[in-house]
């Protein structure tokens, strides 16, 4: 292609132009024509299959939008090019080795791990946003799942970014994963008090708690005779779970089973009671000079 001065730009002919420009708008009008069928047509039909499918997993259905808009700016530009005559571009094999070849370089495995395992998450159907769920020694709720990385809000109001791959690679618990959560609560008592009087008193705490279910109604057991104390252990269920309303069942509960315990005369949680056996010597001539040998 000739490269003409400034000043002889009124004389270069037409069909420079048309060379420039006609290469360029067939990009254009192919790319647009590809792009807003894609959004306005193949998206919400696509969209609306993925929903009917998968109706309780909010997760896939974003995902799913997030990578589609993708894959349909790609298609319009893979078009684009076919159409403007850079065809070649997408079918010269040598170039897209070099492509490939580079891309896996530059990202590295850990990356294209992660975006795999993101995929992976994606279509679990048990995993989605706003779930509680528990990994390695760390919980929080799912927040935004994406390409590398999994966006999760801890307890304490902490936002923290796990890349997916940590979470492909451990177990995944979801304790609230369910409408019902049952709880299990440890407490010991004396030797010297009555167990059938104190099974009594936990299993009337709970019943009388309303947020309690009774169907299935709670249940006390003995469970072990500890070294100072006998272990009970009370179970019972609550409906709807979350990490706030748990723990504030468990508090408001625990505290009226001491008030009960105390009403009763039960000895919650006895201190540890330990034999000590041992001698003293006292040294005389220690003693004469203030000191005392042990």
């Amino acid at each position: 292609m000739r490269l003409y001065p400034l000043q002889e730009l009124s004389d270069v002919p037409d069909e420079v132009y048309r060379e420039l420009l006609l290469p360029f708008g067939k990009f254009a009008a192919a790319f647009l024509v590809v792009y807003l069928v894609g959004r306005t047509v193949a998206e919400p039909a696509i969209n609306r299959v993925v929903r009917q499918r998968n109706p309780d997993n909010p997760t896939i259905q974003d995902a799913f939008e997030r990578y589609l808009r993708l894959f349909v700016v790609l298609v319009a530009i893979a078009f684009g090019l076919a159409s403007s005559g850079y065809g070649q571009i997408l079918t010269n094999s040598a170039l897209i080795i070099a492509a490939a070849t580079l891309a896996v370089g530059v990202a590295g495995q850990e990356v294209i791990g992660a975006v795999v395992s993101g995929l992976f998450l994606v279509a679990n159907s048990n995993f989605n946003v706003g779930d509680w769920i528990a990994w390695g020694d760390r919980e929080g709720v799912v927040e935004a799942i994406s390409f590398r990385t999994t966006r999760v809000r801890t307890a304490n109001n902490e936002t923290v970014t796990v890349p997916n791959t940590e979470l492909t690679t451990n177990s995944i618990v979801r304790p609230y994963g369910r409408e019902e959560f049952r709880v299990a609560e440890e407490v010991g008592i004396s030797y010297d008090d009555d167990p059938s009087v104190a099974m009594t008193q936990l299993r009337e705490a709970a019943d009388s708690h309303p947020e309690v279910l009774g169907d299935p109604e709670p249940r006390v057991y003995l469970v072990e005779f500890g070294d100072d104390a006998v272990i009970l252990q009370m179970q019972y269920w609550i409906r709807n779970p979350t990490r706030r309303d748990t723990m504030r069942v468990r508090s408001e509960l625990s505290l009226a089973v001491k008030s009960r315990f105390e009403a009763a005369g039960i000895t919650l949680s006895p201190a540890s009671e330990r034999e000590l056996s041992g001698n003293l010597r006292v040294d005389q001539s220690a003693t004469e000079g203030g000191g005392i040998a042990d």
